[in-house]
C-alpha cells in the first residue's frame, strides 16, 4: 500500500511537537544520505521505465526493465522502521512497519513470487504511484532535514497523493487478484494438514484476506492525508493572507 504519511527525516510538524528535540548532528547525516540514496533509486526507476518506454513504443511488459532496483530500494525501505525503533525519527513503528510491510510484501511474496502476474498492466500502475510518491517523499525528507524544502515539494507532498495514492492501491489489489488463480492451482506458500506441526495455512484465503484489509484501512490513510494537506498547506495560504 502506498506510505505517503510514513516519515523517514524530520520531526513532526505541527506546533505541539515542535519542541520535540531533533536527531543529533550523526543521525542527521546519516538520514540525510539515506534520503538522498533512496531518492535517487527511485529517480532510476523512473529513468528506467521512461527509457523501455521510448524504446520499445509500448507500456506493456516494462516491469522487467525494473525489477531489480525496484526490488533493492523498496526493500532498503525496511530500514525506515529501525530509524522509528531507535528514535531518530518520530513516526509510529507500528505505522512505519505496516506501510513499509505492505509494499514489501507486494513486492517479493506477490509480484516475485506469481510470475504471471508481471505481465499485467496492474503491476506498472502500482509501480508507477510507487516511483512518483517516493521520488516526491524522500526529496521531502532530505530537503526537510536540510533546513530548505522548497515550496513545490512540499505542494507535491501533500497534493499528488488525491491521484497516486488511489491509483498505487488500485493497482495493488488488481495485481493480488490476478495471482489468485495461480497460487489457487498451485497451492503457493500453503501449509496443508496432517503435518507434523500440527498447523495448516491457505495462501489463497491469505491473499483475499489482505485485500479485504484494505477497505478499513484505505479511507483512514487517505483522508489522514487529506488532514495533514489542512495544517500544512490550507493554513499556510490562510496565514499568508
Amino acid at each position: 500500500m502506498p506510505s505517503p504519511a510514513t516519515a523517514s527525516a524530520k520531526p513532526a510538524e505541527n506546533g505541539s511537537q515542535k519542541k520535540r528535540r531533533g536527531p543529533g548532528a550523526l543521525a542527521t547525516a546519516y538520514l540525510v544520505i539515506y534520503n538522498v540514496v533512496m531518492t535517487a533509486g527511485w529517480l532510476v526507476i523512473a529513468v528506467g521505465l521512461v527509457r523501455t518506454y521510448l524504446t520499445k513504443g509500448s507500456y506493456h511488459n516494462l516491469y522487467y526493465s525494473i525489477e531489480r532496483p525496484l526490488k533493492f530500494f523498496q526493500t532498503g525501505a525496511l530500514l525506515e522502521i529501525g530509524h522509528c525503533a531507535v528514535g531518530i525519527v518520530p513516526s509510529s513503528v507500528v505505522l512505519t512497519a505496516f506501510q513499509v510491510m505492505s509494499r514489501v510484501f507486494l513486492t517479493w511474496a506477490v509480484t516475485h513470487s506469481v510470475r504471471e502476474v508481471q505481465n499485467e498492466d496492474s503491476v506498472l500502475l502500482f509501480v508507477v504511484a510507487w516511483t512518483i510518491t517516493e521520488i516526491i517523499r524522500y526529496s521531502f525528507y532530505t530537503f526537510s532535514l536540510l533546513n530548505h524544502l522548497p515550496y513545490i515539494i512540499k505542494w507535491a507532498r501533500y497534493t499528488l497523493f488525491i491521484v497516486l495514492y488511489p491509483m498505487g492501491v488500485t493497482g495493488e489489489l488488481l495485481t493480488i487478484y490476478a495471482a489468485l488463480p495461480t497460487v489457487k492451482k498451485t497451492g503457493l506458500y500453503s501449509i496443508s494438514l496432517p503435518n507434523k506441526y500440527n498447523f495448516s495455512f491457505d495462501y489463497y484465503t491469505f491473499l483475499i484476506l489482505v485485500m479485504v484489509s484494505y477497505i478499513p484501512i484505505f479511507p483512514q490513510l487517505y483522508f489522514h492525508m487529506f488532514h495533514q494537506r489542512r495544517k500544512v498547506i490550507v493554513a499556510e495560504h490562510k496565514k499568508s493572507d
